[in-house]
């Protein structure tokens, strides 16, 4: 799976009381980009009988990002073992390209039928295989 990204442009609804991103809108645009990631490249076999839920985050904050900046968030996964991985997001204003946040998140991969973990298939490794 290649790296993902995609630009989005801050809105009045996704600041804080300081006129900043909230934090919370960060974590939600964290999890809309795996989630399109997993969905552009994966099989529509793979979305029915794997999903993912997230075991953590870790994430530093670096710059704020304010009303009608446009960001590049990008995404990619750094390392994988047995069911877990850890996908990296990356997120840069694109006038200036200074980093406003790096996230580390651990993604555990589950059975959609019973939802207990399994391991990362070959074939589900492969769609993760990063040219980073």
């Amino acid at each position: 799976m290649e790296s993902f990204q995609k630009i989005i442009t801050v809105s009045k609804d996704d600041l804080d009381e300081l006129m900043h991103v909230n934090n919370v809108q960060y974590v939600q645009w964290i999890q809309d980009i795996a989630k399109e990631h997993w969905q552009t490249y994966a099989s529509k076999t793979m979305q029915e009988t794997v999903v993912w839920v997230v075991m953590n985050h870790n994430i530093t904050y670096k710059t704020a990002a304010v009303l009608n900046d446009q960001i590049k968030v990008h995404t990619y996964i750094k390392s994988n073992k047995g069911a877990a991985c850890i996908r990296v997001v990356e997120m840069h204003n694109t006038n200036t390209n200074q980093l406003l946040l790096y996230s580390e998140t651990k993604w555990c991969l589950l059975n959609a039928e019973n939802f207990r973990p399994i391991r990362i298939s070959k074939e589900i490794e492969m769609l993760f295989s990063s040219k980073e």
